[in-house]
């Protein structure tokens, strides 16, 4: 193979494109990842069977899942979901002129009743409201010590 006049040997060229070298520590790094793997694979399993709800039965039977939630068929859900709607729409309509409010503020101070700002308020804004809410209360007066 020539390349503009110079003569390059293959075999060289893919040997060192294709191996690249590997450090001691990624590869001990890899090794003891799988032995950790190998390892911690039986407590894994457990735990996701507990997670499943498993545990050592292997399998869920129907008389479990009746026992934990009640089956419907799709019609009757379907009818239900329907009802469940109309009945939202209808609440919906009613509420739509409230909103929740969790804690009542003054207007003028901006604070709630425990003494917070709102949490949108920056900080360069709260300790500007709060250094014109102290100056109007004035230094306290020094007594005078005889």
């Amino acid at each position: 193979m020539s390349l503009h006049g110079c003569f390059l040997d293959t075999s060289l060229v893919t040997s060192v494109f294709i191996r690249m070298a590997k450090s001691l520590r990624s590869k001990w790094k890899r090794k003891m990842k799988a032995e950790k793997r190998k390892k911690n694979a039986p407590k894994e399993l457990t735990r996701l069977k507990a997670a499943l709800g498993q545990g050592e039965k292997g399998e869920i039977t129907m008389k479990d899942v009746a026992e934990i939630a009640t089956v419907v068929p799709a019609e009757k859900l379907m009818e239900m979901q329907k009802e469940d709607g109309e009945i939202f729409l209808i609440n919906l309509v009613a509420d739509a002129g409230k909103m929740d409010l969790d804690r009542k503020r003054n207007k003028k101070t901006m604070l709630d009743d425990q003494g917070q700002y709102p949490v949108w308020m920056s900080h360069r804004q709260v300790k500007k409201l709060k250094a014109k809410r102290t100056s109007k209360k004035g230094k306290p007066k020094k007594g005078l010590a005889w």
